[in-house]
């Protein structure tokens, strides 16, 4: 067995611990990824896990795993997400009394969620607006009252549990040439990474992370984990601002590359999923899929595997989803448009600066006690990206002050 194997990761085990809680998640064969990318593409499909994510199987390994003592006590977990319903539906399933903890801002949708999973094994406390405070007050409450907390991602029961997806990958399919995974704080590519280097060690395995949220690229930088000032947070199931300590010391062996995605790219996955294959996912669960460009001349002829993490979106999103698609599409565009004070401006605007197939989608004026000289916010979208810059040159053409909220982030999240 190769060296890379460490003791204390038996996957083995753990999916015996694991064989009649989990479901066995389908390899799934991709016809429309297959012939878009000219390879032989697989979906493992953790979004038909249970809990609609694999990180039951690291929350029910690790508990399963405890003394019977420390079961006794309890245990506490920090989540807003799939963590907290892996660890729900383990505690129900151990018979043991487990407390949640969410930030305050949790929709109440991913509250009643979790309690489902655990329903009276578990209690929810709502402490924090942020999951970094929420994560504080369940630690100081773990250590108060002598119970254990089960980590997302940072403990090597968490990480074994995991890789048991790699297990059923190579089950499944022996010969992989890529897997694609996604990061947030890197249990699941710690856990199957270091199953597959250590019994298909020719795959190359290849991490993919937000491009707003990119801890694990800037640890393997640093050479250490880092605590990033800001992230993105729009793909919540992977924005962490560190990796954690025992998942960098494993990824940063057993990576080969790691990939950041735009959240536009993401969206635009999700899409394209629901659309063409009727695949319901989370912004975390199409990452490895939207990785696939950035390897298109890599992965030609080759056994591809992308693992499809989880599934829990709420249908609240879908509209925020379709807008970052459009715009990093090239289709949305937002203007701040000062029209001069004369009749016919707005006429003019409609007939001769849009083009034929450019649809206004907002439109109102930002002082609305003085119509006749504030500015008016305009959303356009546009039937194929290159009409953008016809439009930017009808603009100009028609001396049309503006400016493009788009190029501006700031002003963007102000007025948008």
């Amino acid at each position: 067995m190769s060296t890379l194997q460490a003791p204390t990761l038996d996957f083995f085990k753990a999916a015996q611990r694991l064989r009649k809680v989990v479901t066995r998640t389908p390899l799934m064969f991709s016809p429309n990824l297959s012939r878009k990318f000219g390879c032989n593409l697989f979906l493992k499909r953790e979004d038909l896990q249970l809990v609609r994510s694999y990180k039951l199987r690291g929350a029910y390994n690790m508990m399963s795993s405890l003394p019977e003592n420390l079961l006794e006590n309890g245990v506490v977990c920090a989540s807003a997400g799939n963590h907290a319903q892996g660890f729900a539906f383990s505690c129900k399933k151990l018979q043991v009394k487990g407390v949640i903890f969410m930030p305050i801002i949790t929709p109440k949708q991913k509250v009643s969620q979790t309690k489902m999973f655990g329903e009276e094994w578990v209690d929810i406390k709502l402490a924090g607006d942020t999951f970094d405070d929420c994560a504080i007050a369940a630690k100081a409450f773990t250590v108060a009252n002598h119970m254990t907390f089960i980590p997302p991602f940072d403990d090597d029961k968490i990480i074994e549990g995991q890789g048991t997806v790699g297990i059923e990958i190579l089950e499944d399919q022996p010969e992989i040439d890529y897997v694609f995974i996604p990061v947030g704080g890197g249990g699941l590519a710690a856990g199957v990474g270091r199953y597959l280097k250590t019994y298909s060690p020719e795959t190359q395995v290849i991490g993919v992370e937000p491009e707003g949220a990119p801890s694990m690229t800037a640890a393997l930088r640093n050479g250490s984990p880092v605590t990033l000032d800001e992230i993105e947070r729009f793909i919540d199931g992977a924005a962490v601002k560190r990796v954690g300590d025992k998942s960098f010391r494993i990824c940063k062996d057993v990576l080969n590359d790691m990939v950041l995605v735009p959240e536009g790219k993401v969206c635009s996955v999700i899409l394209q999923l629901y659309n063409e294959d009727a695949i319901v996912v989370e912004p975390a669960g199409a990452l490895s899929i939207a990785a696939l460009e950035q390897y298109s001349d890599r992965i030609k002829g080759k056994n591809v595997v992308c693992i499809v993490s989880g599934s829990n979106n709420d249908i609240d999103r879908m509209q925020e989803i379709k807008e970052r698609s459009l715009q990093y599409e090239g289709l949305k565009h937002y203007f701040l448009v000062r029209f001069a004070q004369r009749p016919g401006t707005l006429k003019e605007f409609v007939n001769h600066v849009l083009g034929p197939d450019d649809d206004i989608t907002r439109f109102e004026y930002m002082q609305k006690h003085n119509k006749e000289s504030g500015p008016a916010l305009v959303g356009v979208e546009l039937k194929n990206s290159q009409d953008y810059n016809v439009l930017l040159e009808n603009m100009r053409q028609y001396n049309i002050n503006y400016t493009e909220l788009n190029k501006d982030d700031n002003l963007f999240g102000y007025l948008v």
